[in-house]
């Protein structure tokens, strides 16, 4: 078991550095996608299925290695697909990346860090096995981490496996269709940073907030309780 552990880890840490070393990074920018946009349509036109699969399959490693271009993926979505079918392509592609690089997390490395640290991390996955749905949208709604990261740590604890799918799924829809559909209207894009307003932030925001009432409500019935 520990030799496939091993081997898992020194395939993905192999993949992770050739993207890096062929600098395939640069297929993944903004200038690239506005370059390519029309080959790729006229492409799609003529092999629907083929762009299709191959955008999910490129999306779903992409989210699974955690490697830069989540943005410019959801973008590309818009520009090939429409803001639909783009927002539909791209939450399953990030969704089912997501939940490989968190199964990967958890077969690799949960049992040691539970070992290590189980006592200590006990109170924390109560919580999450209870309300880690919550949780979970909270953070996905609410950009405070990056995504990647909240896979990486969501696979070290107790959270229920289909928990994390569905709270990945719903949690990303908004910010995914904003990309989305911003890609739709590609040529009117100068740079990323423009594409999320403060007022959609807080928007997102707010919905993270709404996440978190059941379990505000909770804590509170708790402490009434204790009170009495």
């Amino acid at each position: 078991m520990e030799a496939r552990k091993i081997l898992i880890t020194i395939v993905g840490v192999i993949a992770i550095i050739l993207f890096f070393y062929f600098d395939l990074q640069r297929f993944l920018t903004l200038d690239a996608l506005k370059g390519n946009r029309q080959a790729l349509l006229d492409y799609y036109a003529a092999h629907t299925l083929i762009v299709v699969a191959g955008f999910m399959m490129v999306y779903i490693i992409q989210t699974a290695l955690s490697l830069p271009g989540a943005a410019i993926m959801s973008l590309a979505a818009g520009a090939i697909f429409g803001s639909v079918m783009g927002t539909i392509y791209a939450v399953i592609s990030a969704t089912l990346g997501a939940t490989l690089a968190f199964l990967a997390v958890r077969y690799l490395f949960r049992e040691t860090v539970l070992n290590r640290f189980g006592a200590k991390l006990e109170g924390m996955n109560r919580e999450l096995e209870v309300r880690g749905f919550s949780y979970l949208l909270f953070l996905r709604l609410v950009p405070i981490f990056p995504f990647f990261l909240i896979n990486l740590a969501a696979g070290l604890t107790r959270l229920p496996l289909r928990t994390f799918v569905i709270g990945t799924m719903f949690g990303i829809i908004p910010g995914g269709f904003v990309y989305v559909n911003a890609g739709a209207s590609l040529a009117t894009i100068a740079s990323l940073s423009g594409i999320a307003s403060p007022r959609v932030l807080g928007s997102f925001a707010l919905l993270g907030l709404f996440a978190l009432i059941p379990v505000l409500f909770n804590r509170l019935k708790n402490r009434k309780h204790t009170a009495l």
